[in-house]
């Protein structure tokens, strides 16, 4: 999957985007959370990050808070991405 104009290759469209690139763990997921407590039930979030630790920490910070993990992946640039469903 990749992501074209903030909209994933699987029609997700973000209702917010965070760029995380360059942040450390636990810099991404903190700056994840922080959005989503500020957005409303249901709305999705797309965070972006270079950080590879992400990839695992992503999956089970949507496991731990109730939040949905909709879809992730890699573009072309060697980013990864993680579209987030508040709970």
């Amino acid at each position: 999957m990749n992501i074209k104009g903030g909209i994933t290759s699987d029609g997700i469209q973000p209702d917010r985007e965070i760029d995380a690139c360059g942040l450390m763990c636990p810099l991404p997921i903190l700056r994840a959370r922080k959005a989503l407590s500020e957005m409303k039930t249901k709305q999705v979030l797309l965070v972006y990050s270079t950080d590879l630790g992400s990839k695992e920490d992503f999956s089970s910070f949507a496991e731990q808070t109730g939040n949905v993990l909709l879809a992730s992946g890699e573009n072309e640039q060697g980013v990864y991405w993680y579209a987030l469903k508040r709970k």
